[in-house]
């Protein structure tokens, strides 16, 4: 029998993909996966196909479990703030219930993200905070579903006895498909039908985002730092930023990613002009891109969010993240954000996703 037993929620997505393939590769983990749509070929983890929006089903389908550690890396969009507040505190709280009696569980770690410095998504950068951003920095005032989600693992360990973790990513590049925040698979697939069409390949963010500085996290070390803290007593009950621990331009990345796809980069017009509009109406030319080179028949729409990566690459400020809270406590992983991208598109390619 194993001591450690995962439930990652969200099994299916950029970071419970990535969660659940780390505990995979450091062994010694019984590693159950809770996800709307059950996961392809992840014969490591026990899988249940469960909506959390449903309460009484998802009570029911996890009754039986008693994990030792939760990773809960998943979310919902509502139509309004105060709608993600009730949505997804709602989903967390499912999840915290269906074991508050079982005594098993020892940490609880919860993905949320910049957000938590940037305001929500109805009021997204309109406030411009100081740089780089730390864990210490006081609530905006403003309805955030991210900070109810850190209140609800706060009260639920302080009333349960586990100790909890909030993991604040930043815009996050790895592998996964039909995640509602992917950049990779959104610039991968749009390079794609530039390449093809002969369309340039034009940056479409604010003059702040192409010249500034940012940071990124790759999936694989936010899943890295997840099961960190969840396994290091001097990080129980501890909020962390997670980003690569780099910096970069998106002017010197642009021209990178477009020589990946062998495209030329397209001259920056100089203020922002939004991808979800660029890339309205080039579902037909991916349509054509995935039966001319045989690759996995999924729709434009299941692969990119370019609405996401509006937000992303249109902020007005500088976006960097201090990583020295996790540092100080023994987190001291990096990873090169260049490679991370070519990282990303390789599986992609690899998998069949991309030509």
């Amino acid at each position: 029998m194993y001591e450690r037993r995962a439930l990652v929620v969200g099994a299916t997505g950029i970071v419970g993909l990535n969660v659940a393939e780390h505990l995979r590769d450091l062994g010694g983990w019984e590693i159950h996966g809770i996800s709307r749509r059950p996961p392809l070929g992840a014969s490591y983890m026990q899988t249940r196909s469960v909506d959390l929006l449903d309460r009484d089903a998802a009570l029911a389908a996890l009754a039986g479990l008693a994990p030792t550690h939760i990773y809960y890396c998943t979310w919902t969009l509502g139509r309004t703030e105060d709608e993600n507040i009730r949505l997804n505190g709602a989903m967390l709280r499912t999840v915290l219930d269906a074991f508050a009696g079982t005594g098993s569980v020892v940490h609880t770690a919860v993905v949320t993200g910049a957000k938590h410095y940037l305001g929500p998504f109805e009021d997204y950068g309109k406030v411009v905070p100081v740089t780089p951003f730390r864990e210490d920095t006081p609530r905006l005032e403003k309805k955030n579903f991210y900070y109810e989600l850190e209140d609800i693992v706060t009260d639920y360990g302080a009333r349960l006895g586990f100790g909890w973790s909030v993991h604040r990513s930043h815009t996050i590049i790895g592998y996964a498909v039909g995640n509602l925040m992917n950049i990779g698979a959104t610039l991968a697939t749009y390079a794609s039908i530039c390449k093809a069409t002969g369309a340039p390949f034009v940056f479409p963010g604010s003059p702040t985002a192409w010249s500034g500085l940012n940071d990124i996290t790759d999936a694989r070390i936010l899943a890295r730092q997840i099961v960190w803290a969840s396994t290091t007593p001097n990080a129980r009950n501890e909020a962390f930023n997670a980003v690569n621990g780099d910096v970069f331009r998106w002017q010197r990345l642009w021209s990178h990613i477009a020589e990946y796809f062998g495209i030329p980069p397209g001259a920056y017009p100089g203020h922002f002009n939004s991808l979800e509009e660029r890339m309205r109406d080039m579902g037909p030319a991916w349509d054509r891109v995935v039966a001319e080179h045989g690759l996995q028949p999924n729709r434009l729409d299941r692969l990119a969010s370019p609405w996401h990566t509006d937000l992303d690459l249109g902020r007005p400020m500088e976006c960097v993240h201090s990583m020295g809270k996790a540092r100080g406590l023994g987190f001291n992983d990096f990873q090169d954000t260049e490679q991370s991208f070519v990282d990303a598109f390789d599986r992609m390619r690899a998998e069949r996703i991309i030509p």
